[in-house]
């Protein structure tokens, strides 16, 4: 069985030495299939990096430990994100010349990256990955990427900044938040990734699809270490991958061209894609403002608790794998909507949009009933 393994990995390894080839990426460029390729090229790249990065993080103890908070029952090592970034860079560095937006999603995730990096070997506080979360989103500003929903005044250039730095901090850890079953946040990268591709594509947003690709491609090659259909993940992304993802996938939402003068389409289709994210980061915090268990601004950014959608689903009676795999149908449920507002109107979107919220509110009403289940399972 070993020697298939390594007769597969010597295959592959090949594979991705003939994407390197001029003449193969060429080809691709040529018959209008460079998506097919970026797709490709980041997989099998990011496929292959796993093993390393899970073989450096158990030589240098890089693991995640079990706690009362987590889920997993054995010591497993961090830094797959490494892969998924470092793939993700490749295919970017390999593949294209930058535009001044795509040279800023790149350099805000890299600088989200790296600090995620130095998290899961020593650990930051929360308070300090913030603040290097809110200089990232600096950077991706002062690139060009920020929302435009507002006049071009003083006023609505500081209400777009304001909303650009909320977005971007509030997806980046709602993915880092959803990091807490076997390939929950891997997915999540992969399914986000997916519709950006797609309306990308379709669009002919170049730039976005470059980027979009080549993060679905990394998150598609991680996958297999980090969700198996029996046993637990070999290899967790870490703080360093589930940030990066988080961060880039914000950024894209920004990047891309949604609408012309429609600004309710251009804010409803990137925001039904990452629908899931954003109604988990809404709920979890008026709940727990609400039943005081957080009082302060401080209190929010340092708390950490088994009460994101996932632990819900999972208190109700779901499996983890159940769990994870309701998330992906229900993110996939919402990216199809967003799919159809592409030929749409104003009013085609704010009926997807009611149908959407409606779908939510019951995805709520679970919610509330796992929590009633948790609590008297405590007692």
């Amino acid at each position: 069985m070993k020697s298939f393994k390594t007769i597969g990995y010597v295959l592959l390894a090949a594979g991705a030495g003939l994407l390197f080839h001029p003449a193969v990426k060429g080809w691709f460029f040529q018959i209008g299939y460079r998506w097919c390729y970026l797709l490709l090229f980041s997989f099998l790249v990011c496929f292959l990096a796993t093993p390393l990065a899970r073989g450096m993080a158990k030589r240098f103890k890089v693991l995640d430990y079990p706690d009362p908070r987590k889920v997993h029952l054995v010591p497993t090592p961090l830094l797959g994100g490494v892969a998924v970034a470092g793939s993700f860079a490749l295919t970017v560095l390999h593949n294209f010349n930058f535009s001044l937006g795509l040279k800023g999603v790149v350099l805000g995730a890299g600088i989200v990256f790296f600090a995620g990096v130095i998290d899961d070997i020593f650990g930051l506080p929360a308070s300090v990955k913030l603040l290097i979360q809110i200089g990232a989103t600096y950077v991706l500003i002062r690139f060009g990427v920020a929302f435009r929903f507002f006049p071009t005044t003083i006023l609505g250039s500081i209400a777009n900044n304001l909303l650009t730095f909320l977005w971007i901090v509030g997806i980046t850890n709602a993915v880092n938040f959803f990091d807490g079953m076997d390939g929950l946040a891997t997915g999540v990268g992969i399914i986000g990734a997916f519709f950006f591709s797609l309306v990308a594509i379709q669009t002919h947003q170049h730039y976005m699809m470059y980027l979009s690709v080549a993060l679905l491609g990394s998150c598609l090659g991680f996958l297999p270490y980090n969700f198996k259909p029996r046993g637990p993940a070999s290899i967790f992304l870490g703080d360093a991958g589930s940030t990066f993802i988080g961060f880039t996938l914000a950024g894209l939402a920004i990047l891309g061209d949604w609408a012309t003068n429609n600004p309710v389409k251009a804010l409803s289709m990137p925001l039904l894609i990452l629908g899931v994210l954003v109604f988990d980061m809404i709920y979890i915090t008026v709940a727990r403002v609400a039943s005081g268990r957080v009082r302060s601004f401080r209190e929010w950014i340092d708390y950490v608790g088994k009460d994101h959608l996932h632990h819900r689903l999972e208190a109700l009676g779901l499996s983890k794998k159940q769990s994870v795999l309701f998330i992906y149908f229900l993110m996939a449920i919402l990216g199809l909507g967003a799919l159809v507002l592409k030929r749409g109107g104003t009013t085609e979107a704010l009926l997807v949009l009611s149908q959407s919220a409606m779908v939510l509110l019951m995805v709520a009403v679970l919610m509330i009933k796992g929590r009633a289940n948790n609590s008297s399972s405590h007692q």
